[in-house]
C-alpha cells in the first residue's frame, strides 16, 4: 500500500534526523536473502550531490530503495525507463522525487541564465534541460537558488508523469503515489512540494 511505504519512508527520516538512526538491513543474512531476487517498497529519483545518500536520509538498508541518480534530476529516456521498471516490474507503490538545497546543477543553471554563459563539456547538456525551469521559477516569483530547486522538483514530478504512460496509469490505477520531496542539507529533514496519487491521509504536507 502507498501509505505504508510513506510511513515508512517517514519514520526513516524522522530517526535519521533525530540522529538515531537504526541502519536496518544491512548485515550479511540481509545480504544473502538478496542475492536472488529484491522488492523494493519505494523508487527514488534523486540527485547525485554527495551529501544526499537516499538511504541514508531515510535509513533504510540493502534491497529497501530502488535509486535512480544524477546532477538535478534531468529527465531523459534512460532515467525513465529505469524508473519505469522500479514501478512496473519491481512494483514499488511509491515514486519519490528528492530535490536539495544549494543543488549544484540547478546553480549552474541559474547563472547560466542570468549570465548567458555555457558551462564547459556536457555539463551545458544538464543546465540546458534546466533552464526551462529557471524561467519558470522567475515568472511564478521564485528568485533563489532553495526556490528554484523547489521549482525542479515540482517539474520533474510534471514531466514524469506527463512522459510515461505506464507510470501515469500506476497512478491513475491507484498502485502507486508520486512524491516531491526537498531536503535540508543542514538538519536533515524533508518537505513535500508536489505530489500525483492519493490524498492527504496517505502523504502529509509536512515530512519530518
Amino acid at each position: 500500500m502507498p501509505h505504508k511505504a510513506w510511513e515508512r519512508l517517514m519514520a526513516g527520516n524522522q530517526r535519521f534526523v533525530a540522529d538515531q538512526p537504526l541502519h536496518p538491513n544491512q548485515d550479511t543474512a540481509r545480504r544473502e536473502a538478496l542475492s536472488q531476487s529484491q522488492t523494493p517498497f519505494v523508487t527514488l529519483f534523486g540527485c547525485s550531490d554527495s551529501r544526499v545518500a537516499a538511504e541514508m536520509i531515510f535509513d533504510v538498508g540493502l534491497g529497501d530503495m530502488f535509486v535512480v541518480r544524477n546532477a538535478g534530476q534531468v529527465i531523459d529516456p534512460v532515467t525513465l525507463g529505469s524508473l519505469e521498471y522500479g514501478v512496473e516490474v519491481l512494483g514499488t507503490p511509491m515514486l519519490v522525487v528528492l530535490g536539495h538545497d544549494s543543488c549544484g546543477a540547478v546553480t549552474a543553471a541559474v547563472n547560466s541564465y542570468d549570465s548567458g554563459e555555457t558551462p564547459p563539456g556536457f555539463i551545458s547538456d544538464v543546465v540546458a534541460r534546466i533552464l526551462p525551469t529557471v524561467a519558470r521559477a522567475r515568472r511564478n516569483g521564485r528568485q533563489t537558488i532553495n526556490e528554484t530547486v523547489v521549482q525542479n522538483t515540482i517539474d520533474v514530478t510534471d514531466k514524469i508523469m506527463q512522459l510515461s504512460s505506464i507510470i501515469s496509469r500506476a497512478v491513475d490505477e491507484g498502485r502507486l503515489i508520486i512524491v516531491g520531496l526537498t531536503y535540508q542539507l543542514h538538519d536533515g529533514r524533508t518537505t513535500v512540494v508536489a505530489r500525483h496519487g492519493g490524498d492527504e491521509t496517505d502523504v502529509s504536507t509536512v515530512a519530518s
